[in-house]
């Protein structure tokens, strides 16, 4: 179990350095890929997951996101001694990806004068803050992130596909419900970077909005244990 907690943390590492990576491309100043749009951020969070699944699978379960680990533990599939070491491993592991996305893009965060499009690199926020709105979209977007995976683990897919279709699963929420908060859908693809982003001496760095901090964390755990649930509600 140890060998799957380091895949956990590789796993997350390489998600987040290719995830908030692209971000960062689309957003800095003086970046080539500036101004690519959300397209392009959803295709690279798609991609993201699918090799941070990759680089994870031959250690372990290649949760890469404590809400998966913890809805997982819930229906059973997983067990409950793990789930801690998992979280702080996934956790962990978003924490240095999002360092390595700091070093990658160094020269940039002076060049960007812009302290909430900095902080958009690192952690997700909404595009209308309202808690319960905010929530409830974080909350949908896990659930069927959950069910999702679920599915794919019943159906006829061979173990080398599945990531591919894990990348697509989270392109498609990305692309369709990810406007409202940037679909976090991860306790670690948020958390970590956002205490890199608190720590790192980052240039025009303004706040980490930690007010908003706990929604990608409950939405992302409740909606994934209701859509495990849900799944196994199923004949």
């Amino acid at each position: 179990m140890w060998t799957e907690t380091l895949g956990e943390f590789v796993g997350t590492f390489i998600l987040v350095l290719l995830g908030d990576g692209v971000v960062a491309g689309v957003t800095l100043n003086k970046s080539k890929a500036q101004g690519a749009g959300w397209i392009a951020i959803t295709l690279g969070w798609g991609l993201a997951v699918t090799l941070g699944v990759y680089s994870a699978a031959f250690m372990g379960p290649a949760h890469l996101n404590p809400a998966v680990t913890l809805a997982f533990a819930v229906i059973g599939k997983f067990p409950w001694a793990w789930v801690l070491p998992f979280i702080i491993a996934q956790i962990l592991g978003g924490f240095l990806g999002a360092v390595f996305v700091w070093l990658q893009y160094y020269p940039h965060w002076a060049a960007t004068d812009d302290p909430a499009a900095t902080l958009g690199i690192f952690s997700t926020g909404p595009a209308i803050r309202s808690y319960g709105a905010n929530f409830l979209s974080e909350f949908i977007g896990t659930a069927v992130l959950i069910f999702g995976l679920l599915a794919f683990s019943r159906g006829k897919w061979t173990a080398g596909l599945n990531p591919i279709g894990v990348g697509i699963l989270i392109t498609a929420i990305g692309l369709s419900l990810g406007g409202t908060t940037g679909y976090a859908i991860n306790p670690a693809r948020d958390l970590g970077p956002r205490l890199a982003h608190a720590a790192l001496p980052i240039a025009n760095k303004g706040g980490s909005d930690w007010s908003y901090s706990w929604v990608p964390i409950v939405g992302p755990f409740l909606g994934g244990i209701a859509g495990a649930l849900l799944f196994v509600l199923l004949p």
